[in-house]
């Protein structure tokens, strides 16, 4: 079993399928299989964010982050899966040395956004 970090950017207009889009992935990456189980360690979901280009006159997309550890067959599964899904503009697939549960870099500057959003509110209210 190999860990990877996925990276898919979806359609904006799907931005309310993407719960059931990742359980759908999750049940494929934990069924079962003659490798043995796949685990997900990290899902993270940034949310829609500005493109520098745009992607089928997109100017948008939103963004997930998933690190798992699968068997080659589950990943060649997954990537068909990817590939004949209208609503995954683009995906990226690396191979990890070792799986990463910690938030990532991008995910922590979401959160710092999310908190100066949040404390520009209470400012404004009060």
């Amino acid at each position: 079993m190999r860990h990877y970090e996925i990276i898919l950017m979806i359609h904006p207009d799907q931005s309310e399928q993407v719960p059931a889009m990742l359980e759908r992935y999750k049940g494929m990456i934990t069924a079962d299989s003659a490798d043995g189980k796949g685990k997900v360690h990290r899902v993270e979901d940034w949310g829609r964010r500005q493109l520098i280009y745009q992607i089928n006159k997109l100017s948008k997309a939103h963004y997930l982050c998933i690190n798992i550890e699968a068997s080659q067959a589950v990943m060649a599964e997954l990537e068909h899966a990817f590939k004949f899904n209208d609503a995954v503009l683009r995906h990226l697939t690396v191979l990890k040395k070792k799986a990463d549960t910690g938030p990532s870099s991008m995910m922590k500057s979401v959160e710092r956004e999310d908190a100066r959003k949040n404390n520009q509110a209470e400012y404004a209210g009060n």
